[in-house]
């Protein structure tokens, strides 16, 4: 009887409200139901039996909302992993044979444009940026990024070599070395087959560099780059090998007075004879983002890539020291330091980690997807 009447009650309240005036007011009929029971127990006058009867009822109500409202969270979660891992098309020009992506490469050593396949074009890449003699996870992780690195450059922009995809040009995307390819190459390469890192339905941008010095940094703060940074990078701690070299791990850099002058004019600030150097902005890793130079700001990126980024390992700085006519720069580190550290990667790997967890490591929020 009680719930014959609680029932009807609530018929005539909700039911004869306009759409509008039932989602303003109770959002879903469940809810609705749940909140005139509130109100139903507490307006029964004293009778214990029906206050409990109601209290049941309430009680049963409150179930059936949780158990709609998980049902529709989990959909939801479900829907959203879906479009968020969603597998992105080839670019539109890449000619596919035999299920494998086709690309044009500029060679640097012979000065013509080659077509090749991706693998192909991946082993190269492979043997340029990594030791054939590294860990098998670490080289199928690095696989992994250079062939989400190719796509993304071809997605993105054009080759400055007219008529090509992609060079292998080092100053335009990723060093390249086919005289390097050994049975570990080729079996990273052919493991990792069509497996790329996706981000938001996208090619995200496959940032790797050297040695992290421990800890890697945004984008912002160590590649002078002008949009926000990409959500999938991330400021982490790197567990970069002991197997690296010294000068890797610990490197001094000095310069004359002079040198940092001209360095400086070519990122577009004139300081005269340089006479004082110290860092001014940093950003959350500690690298230096800017530098004070006789009173003037100049970028560190960019005044460590004019004095030369081999000498000036990276702007993970540990002194700087201006004496006389020099100025020496010791830091951690080997690069600019954002996305995946190699020899983190080969410390992983070293751990028992596999590729996908060390991709997944430096990269936030990534999935690892077969696209073909």
């Amino acid at each position: 009887m009680i719930a014959s009447t609680a029932f009807k009650e609530f018929h005539i309240l909700y039911y004869n409200q306009s759409e509008q005036a039932k989602q303003a007011q109770f959002g879903n009929p469940c809810r609705a139901f749940s909140l005139f029971l509130q109100e139903y127990y507490f307006q029964a006058k004293g009778e214990c039996r029906l206050k409990k009867r109601v209290l049941v009822l309430y009680l049963i109500c409150l179930v059936c909302f949780a158990a709609v409202g998980c049902m529709r969270s989990t959909a939801r979660q479900a829907v959203d992993e879906k479009a968020a891992n969603a597998v992105p098309k080839l670019p539109e020009d890449i000619a596919v044979v035999d299920g494998v992506p086709q690309i044009s490469v500029y060679s640097v050593e012979s000065e013509s444009i080659e077509t090749m396949d991706l693998e192909t074009y991946v082993q190269g890449v492979l043997a340029g940026e990594m030791r054939n003699d590294w860990p098998e996870e670490a080289l199928k992780a690095q696989a992994i990024l250079a062939r989400t690195f190719v796509l993304n450059f071809i997605s993105e922009k054009d080759s400055r070599y007219a008529g090509a995809d992609i060079s292998t040009d080092i100053g335009e995307a990723q060093a390249y070395d086919a005289s390097n390819i050994n049975e570990r190459i080729r079996d990273a390469v052919k493991q990792t087959e069509g497996f790329v890192m996706v981000y938001d339905g996208r090619f995200p941008y496959a940032w790797f560099h050297a040695h992290a010095g421990g800890i890697t940094e945004l984008p912002t703060a160590a590649l002078e780059y002008k949009k926000a940074d990409p959500p999938y990078t991330q400021v982490i701690e790197s567990p970069d090998s002991e197997q690296a070299p010294e000068n890797v791990q610990h490197w001094s850099a000095s310069f004359t007075a002079d040198e940092v002058a001209e360095a400086c004019a070519e990122t577009g600030v004139k300081t005269g004879k340089v006479t004082s150097l110290e860092i001014g902005k940093q950003g959350d890793s500690g690298r230096a983002i800017t530098f004070i130079v006789n009173g003037k700001e100049v970028s560190a990126p960019a005044l460590r890539l004019r004095l030369g980024g081999t000498q000036f390992k990276s702007t993970l700085l540990e002194s700087i020291e201006v004496k006389g006519d020099t100025i020496t720069f010791s830091g951690r580190g080997y690069g600019h330091g954002v996305g995946m550290s190699q020899w983190g990667a080969y410390g992983m790997a070293e751990e028992g980690a596999n590729a996908q967890e060390i991709v997944q490591h430096y990269f936030k929020g990534v999935s690892i997807e077969k696209l073909y």
